[in-house]
Formats: structure tokens, sequence, C-alpha cells
């Protein structure tokens, strides 16, 4: 995490006018949000920012922009059965009929997020050679290398051309901006709506955080924002995200591995090599001789009763972020969103529940996308500095 506090000042910038436009949009008209997708769209710039130095636009314009979120999720409808059956792909998307309407784009299949990233990517390879023009290290120019994970990506092409063609760098780019926005909306949005379903936790998350900027543990900055070093010394607000990653992990379908050729033995039984096997975290989160006889409530004094041993067991079964070899590459950005993102906004707004009654509903198509996850927003009383003194 050391690296990625680097993108600190990305995550910044897209959460301080997230916070603007929420307090526009929502509590200064008492309207109801769709949180869930409004959620969305705030990790899409963010990651939009961290990926291009560009956010998508989506919180200035408060819509789908060119239906991207749209797309995502007809996508992962698709991709969700095809990847457990996936011999259907020739007969679908695949087929050689389709693949030749989209090679002269008859009937073209591109996204808008992939247009979006093959632009951003012309330009900054664009400004790099003219940097290279003048005699310049496109390296040490700020206007070219920005700091963000593009530059490290044709960097990495400098450095390493044979395995790090254009192709991989346009890959790379389009993943991080699907993965990371989805990944991170879904965690983001468990967080907030466990603790609206459970008011104690929320009131005790509250006072932590206001304890904190008392004590001056947190600054009291104008903007609210807090810090990435900040909210690693709040241990209930991370035990809250902790419980809320292991009753909501964002991935609703097994991981998949292939059994090496010789064979394994699993849980006292031989494997034959070549089978493909899974664990499913909704199912592995729920282990009540790991977490207790109370897997199915939202508890995270679970994770702070726990002694070290039991801790350490706990969180090795944790598989909201994979493990192993195959961790989620955008693990450590998303972790860094919503470790900075959640007291951040807690400390500007009341969240409410605009039906508190009703649950919200679970899609799941790989991702487990929310629905109905309605609320409204009040703005907090800000303390200033002087009056916590």
């Amino acid at each position: 995490m050391s690296t990625l506090v680097q993108y600190e000042p990305f995550v910044d910038s897209t959460t301080t006018k997230f916070l603007d436009r929420t307090e526009a949009l929502f509590s200064s008209t008492h309207a109801i949000c769709d949180f869930g997708r409004w959620l969305q769209w705030y990790a899409f710039d963010v990651i939009g920012q961290i990926t291009y130095s560009k956010p998508h636009g989506f919180i200035d314009r408060a819509v789908d922009v060119d239906g991207i979120i749209g797309f995502l999720g007809r996508l992962f409808d698709y991709f969700a059965p095809i990847g457990q059956i996936p011999v259907l792909h020739l007969f679908l998307l695949n087929n050689p009929i389709l693949r030749l309407l989209d090679k002269f784009q008859i009937i073209p299949f591109t996204s808008a997020i992939a247009s979006f990233a093959q632009a951003c990517v012309n330009e900054r390879v664009a400004d790099v050679n003219a940097a290279k023009a003048r005699g310049e290290d496109p390296n040490a120019n700020r206007a070219v290398a920005r700091g963000d994970l593009l530059s490290m990506f044709l960097q990495a092409k400098e450095e390493r051309p044979d395995f790090f063609d254009n192709s991989r760098v346009l890959v790379m780019a389009i993943t991080m901006a699907v993965a990371g926005s989805d990944t991170t909306a879904i965690s983001l949005a468990a967080v907030f709506y466990y603790l609206l379903k459970n008011p104690d936790c929320y009131r005790k998350l509250l006072a932590e955080i206001d304890d904190a900027v008392s004590s001056g543990i947190i600054e009291n900055r104008p903007n609210g924002l807090v810090s990435w070093a900040e909210s690693q010394q709040l241990p209930y607000f991370d035990a809250c995200v902790k419980e809320a990653f292991r009753l909501h992990p964002a991935v609703g379908l097994p991981l998949e591995r292939v059994v090496p050729s010789q064979g394994a033995e699993i849980c006292g039984k031989h494997i034959a090599g070549g089978t493909i096997v899974g664990c499913n975290a909704w199912v592995i989160h729920r282990r009540s001789e790991v977490f207790g006889k109370d897997v199915d409530a939202f508890r995270p004094e679970r994770w702070l009763e726990a002694d070290t041993e039991k801790r350490k067991e706990m969180a090795g079964t944790m598989l909201h972020f994979g493990m192993g070899a195959r961790t989620c590459i955008g693990k450590n950005v998303s972790l860094l969103e919503v470790y900075k993102f959640i007291p951040s906004f807690l400390r500007r707004f009341e969240v409410f529940l605009a039906q508190p009654n009703q649950e919200w509903k679970l899609h799941n198509a790989w991702f487990v996308r929310q629905l109905d996850f309605n609320t409204t927003f009040k703005l907090r009383t800000r303390r200033t500095q002087d009056d916590m003194l």
C-alpha cells in the first residue's frame, strides 16, 4: 500500500467533487438518491483519474456517460453464464459471422470504455513522442508522465517492448476501468447498507470518527477529507469494512482453479489433474467454525474481540479479493478508495434509508450488484477545530 499512496491526490480530487455534487443534487434538494448507482459513478471517475488522469464525467454530468454502466451490466449478464458454459460463446458473440461483421464495422462491438481508453492511450503516446522529438525525457516531464497508471504502463512498454506491447497497454487500461469500478462500488455500498441496517454500529462509527477529529488523529480539513494514514487509526471503522467484505463479497461465483496434471488432495480426497475446482466467497465467508455461530449477522465487534490467532484465521479465510497469485490486481486501489471515502463522506453527511423497512435486491452476474438501495442525505453540523478544543 505504501506505493499506492502516491495516487491519493487522484482520489481526493474526485471525492471533493463528489461530496459537493452530493450536496447540490441530493442533500440540499431532499431528493432520493439511488446510492448504489451514484457510488458506481464515483468509483468509475476515480479509476479514470488514477488510470488516465482524466475522469469519465459521471459525477459532473450525473448521467450514465455513453451508456457505459448499462453496457457493463449487460456484459456481465452475458459472461456470468458463459463463464460456466463456455461452449455457448462459440454460438453467440464469438460466432464467425458476428466477428466478421465486427471486423468490417457493419455491426461494431467496440464499447465506449474501449474507445475512451484508446483515445487516452493515443493522446499520451503522442505527448511522449512529442517530448522525445524535443530531446526531452518523457519520464521527467510532469505534463507527460503524470504519475498515473497509464504512465506506468507506457514506461513498462519502453523497458520491455517484447512483452508489454501496445495491445497489452490498452488491455491493462481497460481492465483497470472495468474491474476497478464495479468491485469498489459494490464494497462501498455494502458498508453503507449494513451500517444503516444496524444503527448502533452506525452511531458507534460516527463517534469514533468525531473523537478522532477532536483528538487530532484526523486533521480537521476544510473539505472534510480523511487521509489513508488517518483511516488506518480507526479500529472500529476497519472492523466495519472487514465485516461488510465478509457478508457481501463483490464476486458471487466460484473463483476457479485447474488442478495440476499430477492431481491434488483437497479436503482428504484425491482430485484428478485437469479438474476445475473453486470456492465461492459467499459460502466460505459464512463458515461458523471460523467466524462464529452468528455468521449471518453484521457484527464488526467479532474482529475486535478475537485474539491474534483468531483474527489471523478469519483474515486468511476471506476471499473477497481472491487469494494467492490470482489476487485481484486492483485490490490496493480499491482499499485506498474505500478507506478514504467512507469516513470522508460520513464527516459531511448523515445518511438515511429512503424506505427503512425495505431490503435491497441482489443481482448475481459474476459481480453481485445491489439494486433498490435508495437513500437520502442531510448535511452534518460542521464543528470547527476551535469548537473541539
